[in-house]
């Protein structure tokens, strides 16, 4: 096949996607581009109503990446990719449950990041840096990681990912980034959202039909994915065998729990003008997660097309579907929207890192006189640098060094889910439990993760149960073990809790309490 039509067309989405979020964001802005302070350039000032927030949200929690793997991990590990489909549900409910309540607190207190949030819950600056360096450093391979998806489009339209010509068009495609974001924060990818979910309900829909109509219906396609695995393995994984049930749970909660740790998705949710669109939102999240699901399926046509990635390839399998079932043109759409998949997510992740950077290690840490303006320069900056760091980290390191540090890098976020979760409840655990757990849980987490060889899952034996459990699962336990024994401890030998903020039934915070 001749690759000369799918790169032009690719290259035409990408080059639509660049100009709406240069220029698109200018107007978002009122020309003005923004204000001096970093509610206006991280938050886009607390403005987003529902039908953006549905496209930001949404473009930040499904990734290029992940339309790529899910289907990849269907590819070559049978039905257990299809973990992915009640992790989104359940990302659903928890975004029900948990962000309005955030948002509220946040929206009332002048809250920008998550670690303002616990900064005044608990009175701690110590776990409100805890809170902000594991984000950041969760963060960074996962901007890394989004040039995975950029790469898999480049190799199967015979463009070498690590030669010249890749790294100048991912270079391109990241300088895009650095300039809208630096100039306009949040709104640039924000408008960016829009053409990525219209591009990607396109392309499902597209290849949803070219799949039925090319290799049969669902049931032929299973039938013959089953036969290909057969054939491939030695053995039918269409059906998870039940001693996986355990990995598959708590890899689904898992990572469920732990995405509502990363501050760039509680970013977005603060960014919302109201508590009602949040939830509203929430709700239609389900419409991204149906075309997850389609994407999935994508995987067993790739099976029983007889598509072959390379060895270890396996997020290939769903690029080069599409160039065997779609025409030259078909395919660099479909192709483009991967591309434009990538641009949010990245985009949203050196927003919150940066913010993070900004206001909770440098303003309180390095510079507590600086001023709105200082702190909003220094976050634009950190903004430019943790692009360029995970540009470098991606040029010059393998593919698999991005996924392994991103497995370790959830089961990091993960350990700071209850300084924020139990942060809601009336009256709060101690914050030095808090921050004993949260060592403890990534003391834990991270050596299981490395002596299984940066495997997500871990092997445990306890009696006569033997099975596999999400690494980060585990370290989660310990954490929340630590706080349940040594809160109460605390609290009786008379270790003060400092200054603590005090739950309304709204959400909302009332500071200036000191808890004994």
């Amino acid at each position: 096949m001749n690759n000369v039509v799918p790169v032009i067309t690719c290259a035409a989405v990408v080059l639509v996607a660049s100009v709406v979020a240069l220029r698109g964001a200018r107007f978002a802005s009122a020309g003005a581009g923004v204000r001096a302070d970093l509610e206006d350039w991280a938050l886009a000032d607390r403005r987003h109503d529902g039908a953006l927030i549905w496209c930001l949200l949404g473009g930040t929690i499904y990734t290029a990446y992940t339309f790529t793997a899910v289907p990849g991990a269907v590819f070559s590990s049978g039905g257990i990719g299809f973990y992915a489909l009640p992790y989104t549900v359940l990302i659903c409910v928890i975004a029900f449950v948990l962000l309005p309540r955030l948002a509220a607190t946040a929206r009332a207190h002048g809250h920008i990041t998550v670690a303002d949030f616990v900064r005044e819950r608990y009175g701690s600056p110590l776990l409100a840096l805890a809170v902000s360096l594991t984000g950041i450093f969760a963060t960074m391979p996962y901007v890394a990681l989004q040039l995975l998806g950029l790469r898999a489009v480049l190799s199967v339209l015979g463009i070498q990912s690590d030669g010249l010509a890749g790294d100048a068009a991912l270079t391109a495609v990241f300088a895009v980034l650095a300039v809208s974001t630096y100039r306009y924060g949040l709104r640039a990818p924000t408008v960016v959202s829009v053409v990525k979910a219209v591009v990607i309900v396109g392309s499902t829909l597209a290849l949803a039909g070219l799949v039925l109509s090319r290799l049969g219906s669902p049931a032929t396609l299973f039938a013959r994915a089953d036969a290909a695995l057969v054939a491939r393995d030695g053995i039918s994984t269409l059906v998870p065998a039940t001693d996986l049930a355990p990995a598959y749970m708590s890899l689904a909660v898992g990572s469920a729990l732990a995405l509502f740790a990363f501050p760039h998705v509680l970013m977005v949710a603060f960014s919302a003008r109201t508590e009602g669109v949040l939830r509203r939102s929430s709700v239609t999240l389900l419409g991204w997660t149906a075309m997850l699901g389609l994407f999935a399926l994508f995987g067993i046509a790739a099976l029983a097309g007889r598509v072959h990635p390379p060895p270890g390839r396996s997020e290939l399998a769903i690029p080069l579907l599409v160039l065997d079932l779609a025409p030259d043109w078909g395919a660099g759409l479909v192709l483009g929207a991967i591309v434009v998949a990538a641009l949010v997510p990245a985009a949203v992740m050196s927003i919150g890192a940066a913010t993070l950077f900004a206001r909770n290690v440098y303003l309180e840490f390095v510079n507590p006189t600086a001023t709105a303006a200082q702190v909003t320069r220094i976050a634009r900056l950190m903004s430019l640098i943790v692009k360029l760091g995970a540009l470098v980290f991606a040029l010059a390191l393998r593919d698999q060094a991005a996924i392994n540090l991103h497995l370790l890098g959830a089961v990091w976020v993960l350990q700071i889910l209850p300084a924020i979760a139990l942060g809601l409840l009336h009256r709060t655990p101690h914050r030095v439990s808090l921050l004993a757990g949260w060592l403890l849980g990534m003391v834990t987490g991270t050596a299981l993760v490395n002596a299984g060889e940066f495997s997500s899952l871990v092997r445990v034996s306890v009696g006569p149960v033997d099975t596999q459990v999400y690494a980060g699962v585990i370290g989660l336990a310990v954490n929340l073990a630590v706080v349940a024994l040594t809160s109460p401890l605390l609290d009786r030998v008379g270790v003060p809790r400092g200054l603590s903020g005090v739950l309304r039934p709204d959400g909302s915070a009332r500071s200036g309490e000191v808890v004994s």
